[in-house]
Formats: C-alpha cells, sequence, structure tokens
C-alpha cells in the first residue's frame, strides 16, 4: 500500500534520547545523539492500526516530530543542513517493549514491526515554520499527555541531518524521527493516541491486540528494566511534605539520621555557601571535569560543551553538582552560567572547586556550595567532560537524582529511597531536641535528659501534646 503523502523512505532513523525532559526521565544526557533504524516497513499513517501481539503488555506510544530528508545528504555542514529537510510531519515510534529484553540494542523486534511507524497526516513546508519553535502534542482517549517544544531538544534537525550525513547517505524521503518528550507510557488494546505539530491534523492511531506470536524466536518476556522504560516517568519529585520538612531541618540532623542507618559518607565536607540564609532542597544533576590535557580542551572545551550542555539540561528543582575533583586552581562555574541555571529553575550549585565571579553570587538568588573562589576559567585546569553520570563531590558518591539538602553549614546527600523516612524523623528529632534545649536553658542537670530516660521521654510525651 502507498502512504497517503507519499513517502517512501529507504530508511526510517530513530534519535533514543534527544528532548530535555525525556533525558531527565531517565537520568542521563547524552554526549552525542544516538541512533537505531526502523524497517521502512514499519511505515504506517493515521487511521491504521497500532498492532500488538497477544500476551503483551508494554505497548507504548511515543509521539515524535519526523523530518523527511528532501535531497541526498552527504557530510553536510551544520549550516547547511536545514536547506536538506523536504517536510516536518507529526510521528509515533510505537513500540512492544515485551520484546526488548531480546534485541540487545537494535530495537528490531520490539519497534520494527509492520504499522509500527505511523506518520502524517500532514507534510508542512520547513520553510513555513519556525523549526526552533514547534510544539509537539500527544493525547490518548483525548486527554493531552505530552506537550514540549523543539526548543527544548539537546540535538536540533539541523544537528541531526549533520552528524548523521558524516557516515550515512541520507536518501530523498528517509525519515528521521528527532526523539519523544516526556510523558511516554504504555497503551492498551482500544487505546487511541493521537500525535499533532503545531495545530496541524492530529496523526491518529488505535491499538489493536492480535494473535499472538508462533514459531520460532523470542517470545515476550516482561523484565523490570523493560517495564520502567514503557512506562516512563520522571526522575521522582520530592514529595511537597517532605521538601517543607528538609527546609527545617538542620544538615547536622539529617546526618544523625543518615548515620543511624548505616550511611556515614554523606556529607560533602569543606564547602562553603556563598549565601548563608539561603536554603537548598533539590535533585542532583551531575556534571564532570577532568584534569586539563589541551588536545582535550581543544576538543571539548569550546562552543556547547559539556558545562553550558549541563546549565542548558537543567529542570526545575535540580541541583547543579559539579565533580572537579576538589582542584582549587580555578574557577568552575561564573555569574552568566549561574543565573541562567537558575532562570531555568535550578535549585541550587554544588562545586568542589571554585565559584568565579564569585562577589556576583552575594546577590544571586541561587543556593551556591563551594570550596572558595578563584578568578581563572575553567579552562586553566578542566576539561568539561560529561553530564547525567556519577560523580565524586567533596568527598561524596554523588548519583544523578539523589537528594541534597544545604544549609548554612554545608550540604548533605540522602538517598532518594529513604529521603521521605529521613525527613520525618529528622523533624520529630529536633522538636525532642528543642525540648531537651528548653529544660537545659532553665538549669536542668543533663543526665537523663541528653539522651533522654523514661522519665523525661514521659514528660516529653506531655510537653509535645
Amino acid at each position: 500500500m502507498t502512504h497517503p503523502l507519499g513517502l517512501a523512505p529507504s530508511k526510517i532513523i530513530a534519535v533514543h534520547l534527544n528532548f530535555r525532559s525525556r533525558a531527565a526521565e531517565r537520568g542521563r544526557f547524552p554526549e552525542e545523539p544516538s541512533y537505531f533504524l526502523k524497517p521502512p516497513s514499519s511505515l504506517s499513517w493515521s487511521g491504521r492500526d497500532l498492532v500488538r501481539p497477544e500476551g503483551t503488555e508494554l505497548s507504548a506510544f511515543e509521539g515524535e516530530i519526523a523530518v523527511v530528508v528532501g535531497k541526498r545528504a552527504t557530510r553536510v555542514s551544520r549550516e547547511e543542513a536545514v536547506d536538506y529537510i523536504g517536510g516536518i510531519a507529526a510521528a509515533n515510534d510505537f513500540g512492544v517493549h515485551d520484546l526488548r529484553y531480546a534485541d540487545r540494542g537494535s530495537n528490531l523486534r520490539s519497534k520494527g514491526a509492520d504499522g509500527y511507524t505511523p506518520v502524517g497526516p500532514v507534510l508542512l513546508d520547513p520553510r513555513e515554520v519556525d523549526l526552533d519553535d514547534l510544539r509537539l502534542r500527544t493525547w490518548v482517549n483525548g486527554e493531552l499527555v505530552q506537550d514540549d517544544n523543539t526548543g527544548d531538544l539537546l540535538f536540533d534537525f539541523a544537528y541531526l541531518i549533520a552528524d548523521l550525513s558524516r557516515n550515512v547517505t541520507l536518501e530523498p524521503g528517509d525519515i528521521i524521527l528527532t526523539g519523544t518528550p516526556t510523558g511516554a507510557t504504555v497503551v492498551s488494546p482500544g487505546d487511541v493516541v493521537e500525535v499533532a505539530v503545531g495545530d496541524t491534523e492530529r496523526l491518529r492511531n488505535q491499538v489493536r491486540e492480535a494473535k499472538p506470536l508462533t514459531g520460532p524466536g523470542a517470545r515476550p518476556k516482561v523484565t523490570r528494566e523493560d517495564r520502567a522504560v514503557a512506562v516512563g516517568g520522571t526522575v521522582p519529585a520530592i514529595k511537597p511534605e517532605t521538601e517543607a520538612a528538609l527546609r527545617q531541618v538542620s544538615t547536622a540532623t539529617l546526618s544523625s539520621q543518615l548515620r543511624k542507618r548505616g550511611l556515614h559518607h554523606t556529607f560533602l565536607t569543606g564547602l562553603r555557601p556563598a549565601r548563608p540564609g539561603l536554603r537548598m532542597v533539590g535533585t542532583a544533576h551531575t556534571l564532570r571535569f577532568l584534569p586539563l590535557r589541551e588536545d582535550q580542551f581543544a576538543e571539548r572545551g569550546g562552543g556547547m560543551n559539556a558545562q553550558k550542555r549541563a546549565v542548558e539540561s537543567i529542570g526545575p528543582g535540580q541541583v547543579l553538582v559539579i565533580d572537579a575533583r576538589e582542584d582549587h586552581g580555578a574557577g568552575t562555574l561564573g555569574d552568566i552560567l549561574a543565573l541562567r541555571a537558575l532562570k531555568r529553575g535550578a535549585a541550587g550549585v554544588v562545586t568542589d572547586g571554585c565559584l568565579r565571579d564569585s562577589p556576583s553570587f552575594d546577590d544571586l538568588d541561587l543556593p551556591a556550595y563551594s570550596a572558595g573562589a578563584h578568578a581563572a576559567v575553567l579552562g586553566r585546569r578542566h576539561v568539561p567532560w560529561e553530564v547525567g553520570v556519577d560523580v565524586a563531590c567533596a568527598g561524596v558518591l554523588v548519583r544523578p537524582g539523589d537528594v541534597l539538602v544545604g544549609d548554612a553549614e554545608g550540604v548533605i546527600l540522602i538517598p532518594p529511597a529513604l529521603v521521605d523516612e529521613v525527613a520525618a524523623d529528622a523533624v520529630a528529632m529536633e522538636r525532642e531536641e528543642r525540648f531537651i534545649l528548653e529544660r537545659v536553658a532553665d538549669g536542668e542537670h543533663i543526665d537523663g535528659l541528653y539522651p533522654m530516660g523514661a522519665a523525661k521521654r514521659a514528660e516529653y510525651e506531655r510537653w509535645s501534646e
């Protein structure tokens, strides 16, 4: 059957992670785009069913923007790449993740089946739209579940074309699926998925169940990892009540609570706040520096390097954590990038190196913790290397999504799985300590009071009612 838009690609190339919101959901921000191929036979269009085999459950949609190549592209520069775009359309990178375990990264079984790449129903002229300000929306059964903009892309359309064409000749009609934002998740038979670019007509497809897979080959299997990928969802946010608790307790109290749970290496040593009066609560967004090597700095230090990508990919409530190897011989972040992070909703900045333009941080409403100040730029000692990876900062292992709390004393890390109970117990602990402080202020002896004995415990219970 012929596609209504006349699309007949020689290949369909899909990008793994490209929207910042989706990267945050995954807890990692790629240094460069990575790709996989979908067969041309997976191409479909509006009105055709998305068919999943009986016995599977992890059928997932991904609303995307499809870039249709307009002319043969080989080793195209980024500056010229836009001229090679022939059209823009809505797409759905559909997949059945029950088969993902057997793909070993290819996504052929899980995303390459017939009909798993519907595109259309409108092909936009790229000259008539703002490619940097295209809205992408997805609905499931009429409910809006994805709503994002190409301004949130990690790698824009021109970058993708220039990158791909270095190694692969792009033919007229080839399709590039440019990534999905957060909100993609599992759908069931009977569900209707609609995708639209801008205010154009929606691409509409219904999920249907067919006969089970027969014959040789992998059978559907649900793994914990594949379920997490299919179901999606953002990196767990801190509950409002937990955040409120963390904002009222000290890092010293939190340290005591973590020590009771066997965690003795969670306080980031040697860091001081630029503004001691600002409290910080957020989740880690990590940036790693490596020691200066001039050839590597020439390759990775300019343009949109890892430091700038870290700032441009930070989200609301995240803390930028910089691993500078406790090297204090240069600045690691200045006031301009700090302000940009604040405008993107950052909850704070933490570095075991130094801040540059440090006096400016006195007037910036952004909690910032560092080992000191240094006027030199990072290129004096560091190469900005990678974003969204496990790092070491001030002697503590920090993973993306870890919870960080800062007060006038410093910064402490709380594993996300423990944060709710640690916060609640810390509030209770500080309430007990207020009772003890009152008694000590009244002149009482600390024996039986600190720590609290049975008699004082009963008195405390009456006091706290």
